[in-house]
């Protein structure tokens, strides 16, 4: 039996969560964003014209089939129709071909930040672990309902800085409730503090979006939410969780990565983000 998650399987698990948390909003908000998808094999690209940070508009899933100068200038025009002047492209190291260098200056890309991809199996993620914080007894944690979708997701974007567009707030909030999602909350009181989704996908589920009010740190919330979800994960039949998370630089400090890997998640790669500009 394999003991590591699949790298193509947690490739797509993460571009399908994105794709969908974007171009699967309702059709109004889609037009007001300009947000549109597009599959290629097994390769899916995402954009959103009107998203300031240009941080929606990428693409991966890619290893299924050869990474090739032909496949990445497909995305790119896709980009340039749907109207957006920077692009990311997502792929595993291992999935990078032997030519890659002249590929990325042929067509102009440039490398950006790096990302470390986590992975593990459910019944891991469900073996509390010494050393992981208790959630703090003022708080609670529980899924989200509709009625406080625009709150769970004012608290996700606003935590991770996407403030500059109303409609950016309504694709997230438009995620809850939909069939693949799961959607969490830590409270304080009546007050959402800390958030986290989880994206199914076949045996595997996406961890998306934790986030925690920096008021609300150190209080064991995303301990509390990374558990919630890997319930919710088994309790769909999934096998595999996949995660990601910015990689640390000299003298930094990840909160998110240590959480993870305290509560069972196995640093898999450091993945290069490929940035194309228009």
């Amino acid at each position: 039996m394999r003991t590591t998650l699949p790298t193509g399987l947690g490739e797509r698990a993460e571009i399908e969560a994105y794709t969908d948390f974007a171009a699967g909003a309702e059709p109004s908000i889609r037009e007001e964003l300009g947000a549109g998808a597009r599959r290629f094999g097994s390769v899916l690209a995402v954009a959103v014209r009107a998203d300031p940070s240009k941080f929606f508009n990428r693409a991966g899933g890619f290893g299924d089939e050869p990474v090739t100068a032909e496949l990445i200038t497909r995305v790119i025009d896709f980009y340039r129709e749907q109207g957006v002047t920077k692009g990311s492209f997502m792929i595993a190291p291992s999935s990078l071909p032997r030519d890659w260098t002249a590929i990325t200056t042929r067509l102009g890309l440039k490398e950006g930040p790096r990302f470390v991809k986590l992975g593990c199996d459910i019944e891991t993620a469900l073996t509390a672990p010494a050393g992981v914080t208790a959630l703090d007894p003022s708080l609670r944690v529980g899924p989200v309902e509709s009625d406080h979708a625009r709150e769970w997701a004012t608290g996700m974007m606003t935590t991770f800085g996407f403030t500059e567009s109303a409609a950016m707030i309504d694709m997230a909030a438009s995620c809850v409730g939909r069939p693949n999602w799961r959607q969490y909350a830590v409270r304080e009181g009546e007050r959402i503090v800390a958030v986290g989704s989880l994206f199914l996908h076949g045996d595997c589920a996406d961890m998306f979006g934790g986030a925690t009010l920096p008021e609300a740190r150190g209080r064991g919330a995303q301990t509390a939410l990374l558990a919630a979800r890997a319930q919710a994960a088994r309790a769909a039949g999934c096998r595999w969780l996949v995660a990601e998370t910015g990689a640390e630089g000299p003298g930094e400090h990840n909160t998110s990565l240590h959480n993870m890997l305290r509560g069972g998640f196995e640093r898999l790669y450091e993945r290069a983000t490929w940035v194309w500009r228009g």
